[in-house]
């Protein structure tokens, strides 16, 4: 710490003798002619440019240096001389300027002796000096979450962490764009809301001033949107924030991306139809395949069609054809000795839904739709017509994890009136009235579905953690 002090203090005192000499440290607009990866793009000799990046590397060679500089597109070897910059504009640059500052450079392309192409430096700029020195031994370091806090340091040094970020920006422009062609709107509902509903989690909550109210960081737009069915607008998404105030893991952070999409007069296979071509297309365009690699380098082939089973067939199939033929309580016994946890007065479809979640889910690594939930475990889905004990509904399991669930959605107000009201335990204040009283204005048969953008993300770029997918995501604060 004292020898990082110590840089700290020579970088201080180099600020401080810049502005002596009249020099801002920290410039002003500097006009680039193109992106060092546009550089690259085109080689021609002696060609001027003019670009600006972080200076990454320094070589003295005595009367001249060689140095290389990035950009958000790549990085490129510069070259200075003493002849061409004069001994005054060379020392400056020398003495003055840190690995790790921001320069903007005016000069002609070349290709050295080794064959490496480089912009021979007429001038330059000082745009920011860097006061704290870039860590040499970053790739080294095993503190994975302290890459995390400090994600500007791992964008700016590990290359394969800005693909990552570059290729989730590029996914979502995709998720938009395939949507619109579609033929979906995409509109925005409250992030504030006087009824944390759409979700059964535990929200984040709020106190607004003016109006004496507490209000929830919303779970789901999932009610709001379902307002628009009601209002005629009749295939709507949202790419949206939720925020959920409940545990972060490997695969769960507080605040998440989530695509909503609904489509009046479809139902839980409209959406099933909808899914698998959103993310064949965005593999096949995005990537160019549809096979693709874990980080464990296990595969993950989305050639459609993609798997559908039923939740109780896939239940016997994994635990015995007698599952839901014993007891309540011998299907706990054998929970138990499987090794799920669950509270003591769990009831029964919530044993058979954890041994579900602990041992079959993590194991679907290929796209699989798993149908026909029993209907207590999703109350704004339609039962299924031929069997009421089970809803219209699907759970895409991508990688291991639920990526995708759907609905054909519940739009009967008085039974949906009588599930939410079971679902609050009998408190009808916490119900959503004015959602109910929507309903009740008649809102069409429609499908309903949900994607985690982070999951997919991580599913599609190979990512092990969803803290590898978001930028910024929530950690405990350092002591």
């Amino acid at each position: 710490m004292e020898q990082l002090n110590d840089l700290v203090k020579a970088r201080l005192e180099k600020r401080a003798k810049l502005l002596e000499l009249g020099i801002d440290p920290y410039g002003n607009r500097f006009e680039v002619s193109e992106t060092i990866a546009a550089v690259r793009n085109d080689p021609t000799a002696e060609r001027d440019v003019r670009i600006a990046g972080r200076l990454m590397s320094h070589r003295d060679m005595g009367k001249s240096l060689f140095a290389d500089i990035k950009d958000s597109s790549g990085r490129i070897q510069i070259y200075l001389q003493k002849k061409v910059l004069t001994d005054e504009l060379f020392d400056r640059f020398k003495h003055f300027i840190d690995l790790g500052d921001i320069v903007g450079i005016t000069g002609k392309l070349f290709t050295t002796h080794a064959g490496e192409l480089t912009v021979r430096v007429e001038s330059y700029t000082l745009l920011s000096k860097a006061l704290q020195p870039l860590p040499k031994e970053w790739f080294g370091i095993k503190d994975t979450e302290m890459r995390v806090r400090q994600r500007y340091l791992d964008l700016t040094l590990n290359d394969k962490v800005r693909a990552t970020f570059l290729l989730r920006s590029r996914i979502v422009s995709e998720v938009r764009k395939y949507l619109d062609g579609c033929g979906f709107l995409e509109v925005e509902t409250p992030m504030m809301q006087p009824i944390a509903g759409g979700a059964a989690a535990k929200p984040f909550v709020t106190h607004h001033e003016a109006l004496g109210v507490d209000l929830f960081l919303r779970v789901a737009p999932e009610l709001y949107l379902k307002r628009l069915l009601v209002g005629g607008f009749e295939k709507v998404y949202e790419l949206n924030r939720n925020f959920r105030n409940e545990g972060i893991s490997r695969r769960h952070n507080p605040e998440f991306t989530m695509l909503e999409v609904y489509q009046a007069y479809g139902d839980y296979e409209t959406m099933m139809e909808l899914v698998q071509g959103l993310v064949v297309t965005i593999a096949e365009d995005v990537f160019d395949t549809t096979i693709i690699k874990r980080y464990d380098n296990q595969e993950i082939d989305l050639t459609p069609p993609w798997r559908r089973v039923t939740y109780r067939e896939i239940i016997e199939e994994r635990h015995g054809k007698d599952w839901f033929a014993v007891s309540p309580a011998e299907r706990k016994q054998r929970a138990v000795k499987l090794g799920v946890e669950f509270p003591p007065d769990a009831p029964d479809y919530e044993v058979t839904n954890a041994v579900f979640e602990k041992t079959i889910e993590p194991t679907l690594i290929n796209p699989t739709f798993v149908t026909h939930l029993p209907s207590e475990l999703v109350v704004l889905a339609k039962p299924n017509r031929q069997d009421p004990s089970v809803v219209d509904v699907f759970e895409l399991i991508v990688n291991g994890q639920e990526l995708a669930p759907a609905y054909s959605e519940m739009n009967d107000p008085v039974v949906q009136r009588a599930r939410l009201l079971e679902q609050a335990a009998g408190h009808a204040e916490k119900l959503d009235e004015d959602f109910l009283t929507a309903l009740e204005h008649g809102m069409p048969p429609a499908g309903g579905m949900g994607i985690g953008i982070d999951r997919l993300v991580m599913m599609l770029t190979g990512a092990e953690s969803i803290r590898d997918v978001i930028l910024f995501p929530q950690l405990r604060p350092q002591v």
